[in-house]
């Protein structure tokens, strides 16, 4: 049966990313200084204008109008209105709420007689978080994000290395792929909207940008004569960035995990310290199902976890193998349980996450970067045990 499937990335000089960059370079930052800090750091990005606000208790000194100037400077914002030495910046971060700070520090288990230690960590809130993994590529992710994040990702290389000097940061990339049943067959339509300056006609751009990010990027035997190709349709693409359209952290969900493959709790992650769930969870729900695929238990998994703010321990697992798994999903599920401790003290030792790591998460998506420890394929002699 012949169906199609669609997913989007975003370059780092995206409104919306520049937020999240800004935010984790802050989070890393405190990390760096205090690894138990807590913090949830968001910001708003409009014309020549920067919010930064949110709750951080640690024991650190930050300058983060420092910190936003030089992450603005990176991305490329050396421009405009938005430049990084001429933009605006005002800073609104207090301290966390005391009464998260109750639920968290000491979980709902260990309230009785319990000693303030960090493995008695609760959940930083409530809620639900999804892992996923599939075998279409050998990221062990989505075809059409990962091609989508790619050619993101290829713009800003060409960008930066000199290779297309007319690109500017902002810009949109979108994937659709034709699947035969489940096993992806071609491409059925690539679009790529990109700021450049006015020294490029659209025809340039378009040549361009078809021979040296599409055609370098996508491989050859997955486009044919019918795959359809819209570079810039509106014509052009000149204002981008905060002077274009506002910026708002976490306001890319849906690209920074797996493109719409798979179901999304809602929560974001950028800004946040691995307390939060919403993040270190998310992280650790991959990490499972990365694992469960490359142990051989299913060819495509959905993970859910779901918390109660100040209980450690998950109040539900849900797997979904859809109907890929060599198990029932749910005995898989039992296996999850059993081999994976999903309490968030266990997930922050597992996967080191008080660790200055977490700007390299903020564009291009958080999954499916070999590098990152949620990545790692290391419980798969764990697992192969229960292959029948």
């Amino acid at each position: 049966m012949k169906k199609f499937f669609t997913s989007e990335s975003v370059t780092e000089g995206h409104p919306d990313k520049l937020c999240d960059a800004i935010s984790d370079a802050c989070v890393d930052a405190i990390i760096a200084q205090d690894p138990y800090a807590r913090c949830a750091i968001e910001c708003c990005a409009a014309y020549d204008s920067l919010l930064i606000m949110g709750e951080v208790t640690a024991d650190a000194t930050i300058d983060y109008e420092m910190i936003a100037r030089e992450t603005i400077k990176r991305i490329g914002y050396t421009f405009g209105t938005f430049s990084y030495d001429k933009c605006k910046i005002t800073v609104a971060v207090h301290g966390q709420s005391p009464d998260i700070a109750m639920g968290v520090n000491r979980s709902l288990e260990n309230k009785e007689g319990a000693t303030d230690r960090e493995d008695e960590l609760g959940a930083g809130d409530q809620g639900m978080m999804f892992g996923y993994a599939c075998t279409e590529t050998e990221e062990l992710m989505p075809l059409a994000l990962t091609l989508s994040h790619k050619l993101a990702k290829a713009l800003t290389d060409a960008r930066k290395g000199g290779l297309l000097n007319y690109l500017r940061p902002d810009g949109k990339t979108q994937v659709t792929v034709e699947y035969d049943g489940d096993a992806p067959k071609r491409i059925e339509t690539v679009v790529v909207s990109t700021q450049h300056d006015q020294s490029v006609t659209p025809e340039i751009l378009r040549k361009d940008i078809i021979e040296k990010i599409i055609n370098k990027t996508i491989p050859r035997n997955l486009i044919d004569g019918d795959t359809k190709i819209f570079v810039n349709p509106t014509g052009r693409f000149l204002i981008g960035g905060p002077e274009g359209d506002s910026g708002l952290t976490g306001r890319k969900i849906i690209v920074d995990t797996y493109g719409g493959a798979c179901a999304h709790g809602g929560g974001a992650f950028s800004g946040k310290d691995p307390t939060k769930v919403d993040r270190s969870a998310a992280y650790m729900s991959r990490y499972v199902c990365k694992n469960l695929v490359a142990a051989g238990l299913c060819d495509k998994v959905e993970l859910q976890v779901a918390y109660a703010i100040g209980v450690s321990r998950p109040v539900s697992v849900f797997i979904d193998t859809f109907g890929t798994g060599v198990l029932s999903d749910s005995e898989i599920a039992d296996i999850v349980v059993k081999e994976f401790d999903l309490r968030p003290y266990a997930i922050i030792r597992q996967l080191g996450l008080r660790n200055p790591i977490y700007s390299q998460t903020a564009a291009y998506g958080h999954f499916g970067k070999g590098e990152l420890p949620w990545e790692q394929c290391d419980k798969i002699d764990d697992l192969k045990k229960y292959v029948k």
